[in-house]
This record gives C-alpha cells, structure tokens and sequence, in this order.
C-alpha cells in the first residue's frame, strides 16, 4: 500500500470519527432539551394545580362566609317582620353548592370561575337585603314610634277613665254617707208593773217592767223611701247585748262580724221625721250599772243613749 493509500484512509477514518461524534452531540442535545421541556412542563402544571387548589379553598370559604352572613340577615328579617321563605331557599340552594364544591375533584379553571361568579351573585344579594333591613328597621322604628304615641294615648285615657271611676266612687262614697238615716231625741223610758212610764237617765231596778225606746227618724232628702230595718241593741254593764230569741232577738253583720241584737222592726222611711218606738220587755230584773242603747239601720249605727240602773 502506497504513502498516500494509507494518508487516505486515516483521513476517511477520522471523517467517520468526527461525524459519529456529532451525531452523540446532537442526540445529547436533543434529550437534554427533551428533558429540560418536560421538566418545565411539570413544574409550570403543578404551579397551575397549586393556584386552582388555592382558588378551590378560597371560593369555598368566600361560600362558606357568605353563608354565615345570610343566617344573620335572615335572623333580623325574622326579628323585624320580613319575609324570609325565598331566603331560605337560598340558603338551602347555597349550602348544596357548598357541599357539591367540597366533594368535586374537577379543579378546571372554568368550573371554579362559575363559583367565583357565584360568590359575586352572594355578595349582591347580602347588600340587596343590608337594604331590605335598613326598610323595614325604619318600618318598625315608625310603627314603634306610632305605638308608643297610642299607649300613651291610652294611658291619658285610662287615667282619665281611673280619675272619673274615683270621682264617681267618691261621689257614691259621699250620697252614701248623707243619705244615712240619723235617729233624734233617743229617749230611754221605763215602764213599772202599773203600766206607768218614768222618762229619766237613772231607774232602780224595781221601776223598769219594760223598756220603751222612743226616737225620731231626722230629716234627710238624700235618702230615698224605701223601707228599712231598724236594729235595737240594749247593752248591759259588762258589755253583752240583751239577748232573747223569744222576744225576736237575733244577730247581724257589722264590718264582717256578728253582732248580737236585742230587737228589730221593719219601717218605710218616708222622710217626714216620723216618730218610732221600742217596747223590749226583758222578763227579769235589771243589774245595776251603766247600760248603752245603740239603733242601726242598714248596718250603721244612728244613734245611741245611756241609762243607768242603781
């Protein structure tokens, strides 16, 4: 083989040499770019997946916010009267897209956009009833103040009525009082066995047969003819009414008690100072001491008397 045979051949080998070398290079160069784009590929969908998770999150809690914030509002529209039945479909529709977020695996950047567009729609309902309370707020301080205006109305009127009750009652109170009969000229008259009649303050015991209380009934043009009752009570030394059921004593109701009476009459009051009268015949003698005569009518005291016995 010649010099230049060989020189020939030594070049074609180191062509060849260079040639694969550049073919290792370029495929080198290929997978590193192949890798460094996958690389970027990964890290650039992760970042994505990062910022839809966190957008997840915070369109849930936003949903989650906006939920608290409708109980309120539709707690003081309660308060204040309002309606509340189309909130709380709202809420029900609210709480049910919450959840469907909270369970959906779908992280598209779309579907989570149509809850954030949601979130918007929330938020303009929340003010719209911010609105709605301010209304009826201004509704109830109105019917509040109207309220107010009309107790005290009533008030006055009731103190009125109250003011015209006691004036009434005060006035009865006072017909009342001087309409009742008043018992004149008492006088205590003993009666012996003779029939003979001793007009004095003190008897001995051998002078009173009988009793005769003599009284007149006092002018009065309050009262008005009708008839009435008239109770006598003789009372003795220690303090007892003479008491006969025989001779038509009875009792009768004075300030809630019972009190003992010695006789009774029934009369027609006619307003012409008619003259009434007694005759209480005890069927035994005297005690001596200090005795009282007490007349009543209507269960009031008219009159009273002293007579002694000695």
């Amino acid at each position: 083989m010649s010099e230049e045979q060989k020189k020939s051949d030594y070049n074609e080998i180191v062509n060849q040499n260079k040639s694969s070398n550049r073919n290792i290079i370029i495929i080198a160069l290929v997978v590193l770019i192949a890798v460094v784009v996958g690389v970027k590929f990964y890290l650039d969908s992760e970042k994505e997946n990062e910022e839809l998770r966190e957008n997840l999150e915070r369109t849930y809690s936003d949903l989650d916010s906006i939920s608290s914030q409708l109980d309120q509002k539709i707690a003081e529209i309660e308060t204040l009267g309002g309606d509340i039945s189309e909130l709380q479909l709202i809420r029900k529709n609210l709480e049910a897209e919450k959840e469907e977020l909270k369970q959906s695996n779908n992280w598209a950047a779309n579907q989570i956009q149509r809850y954030r567009d949601k979130v918007s729609g929330y938020e303009e309902l929340l003010n719209l009833q911010d609105e709605k309370i301010k209304k009826l707020e201004a509704i109830n301080e109105q019917l509040l103040s109207e309220n107010t205006d009309l107790k005290t109305e009533k008030n006055v009127l009731n103190d009125s009525i109250s003011r015209l009750k006691n004036n009434r009652e005060e006035l009865q109170d006072k017909v009342e009082l001087a309409s009742r009969l008043k018992a004149e000229n008492i006088k205590v008259i003993a009666i012996n066995s003779r029939g003979k009649e001793r007009a004095d303050l003190e008897y001995k015991p051998r002078h009173i047969e009988k009793l005769r209380i003599k009284f007149n009934l006092a002018e009065n043009n309050v009262a008005q003819p009708e008839g009435k009752d008239i109770i006598l009570r003789v009372i003795n030394p220690i303090g007892n009414a003479l008491f006969d059921v025989a001779t038509g004593s009875g009792s009768f109701m004075i300030d809630g008690k019972e009190m003992f009476y010695t006789a009774k009459q029934e009369i027609l009051f006619d307003n012409t100072q008619q003259e009434l009268s007694f005759i209480y015949d005890r069927g035994e003698e005297y005690e001596e001491g200090a005795y009282q005569v007490e007349l009543y009518a209507d269960d009031y005291l008219i009159g009273k008397e002293k007579f002694i016995v000695n």
